[in-house]
């Protein structure tokens, strides 16, 4: 005879959806506030972050910081002032209506008082034939992940923003060469950021042109683009193609649930307040100008502080038990 596992039952404070920069920033707030902190998080807690090599511009570190290492301390902050982190939890079903939240995981039932979403965004896929086929396979969303498989080997890089420049720079520590297929005549990335390119020997640049097709058979061995201004072709030998041409908000499993902008993002006021009440939006996942690690921590601080005032006002701070 078979026999069921119970589910687990979990009662919080605030629950944080989502364990990047900004929803352990909230977390070390809240937890320090004495209330029962729970974060949940999809994958590993450290987002975006801690797959990046290295991080030049967080405030307070001694010039470069690797991004795992910054997540790592984030963690143990948060947890040493007493926040519960549950990693690999996919959220299946919830509920932001009334006083108290409902939201469900594979084996946990969370019910809180507060939710604080911070599920971030993740890389937007290339847009060409071949894609899905090759994804793992050739094509790739994380240098800092995926480049130590490209020793010596010749890669493309599609994008022409911060995240395409700094990474093209990267892999240069392990391959050959570096193409960047830009679909602009210029970059967006930083200045600091282009002069370090601009002085690699190990890359050159393809401008106003885009990756239409990726060709191979078990892995990628070429890739066709087109200019993007006379509609030319050609054809690209490589070995990898890294892909860092923007981020799209992780909210499909929130729509009709909390007010969003056509692109996807979270709508907030200042105090990172949703429509819903006691439901916040922190970091990349909330509709803002500026995407940084530390507008993400200012992010979680701010709901970190706005979420203990609500919940005193409402008066609904109870211990949190399992």
């Amino acid at each position: 005879m078979c026999s069921r596992k119970e589910r687990e039952k979990v009662y919080c404070d605030v629950l944080i959806l989502g364990g990047g920069p900004a929803g352990l920033s909230a977390a070390i707030y809240t937890a320090r506030a004495k209330l029962f902190t729970v974060v949940v998080d999809e994958g590993l807690v450290g987002g975006q972050v801690a797959s990046t090599f290295h991080v030049a511009n967080y405030p307070g570190t001694n010039g470069v910081v690797r991004g795992i290492d910054l997540m790592d301390n984030m963690k143990k902050q948060a947890e040493d002032f007493g926040a519960i982190i549950d990693d690999m939890k996919e959220v299946s079903e919830l509920n932001l209506e009334g006083e108290e939240k409902f939201v469900k995981t594979d084996d946990t039932d969370y019910y809180a008082k507060s939710v604080i979403i911070a599920t971030g965004a993740t890389p937007r896929k290339l847009p060409a034939e071949g894609e899905r086929e090759f994804r793992g396979r050739g094509v790739h969303y994380c240098a800092t992940c995926d480049g130590a498989m490209y020793q010596d080997a010749n890669v493309i890089v599609v994008g022409g923003g911060n995240s395409a420049v700094e990474e093209a720079v990267f892999l240069t520590r392990y391959v050959k060469h570096v193409t960047l297929i830009h679909q602009l005549d210029h970059f967006q990335a930083s200045k600091a950021a282009q002069e370090e390119l601009f002085k690699n020997p190990n890359i050159s640049i393809i401008w106003n042109s885009q990756v239409k097709k990726i060709i191979g058979e078990n892995f990628v061995k070429a890739v066709l683009i087109e200019n993007v201004n006379t509609k030319e072709t050609q054809e690209i030998e490589t070995d990898g193609v890294f892909v860092y041409i923007g981020m799209e908000p992780k909210t499909d499993f929130l729509k009709g649930k909390v007010k969003m902008n056509e692109r996807g993002y979270i709508i907030t006021d200042e105090d990172m307040q949703t429509n819903i009440p006691g439901v916040f939006a922190v970091g990349d996942v909330r509709e803002k100008k500026v995407r940084q690690i530390a507008t993400a921590t200012g992010d979680g601080v701010v709901a970190g502080v706005i979420v203990e005032k609500y919940l005193a006002e409402k008066q609904l701070i109870f211990a949190g038990k399992a």
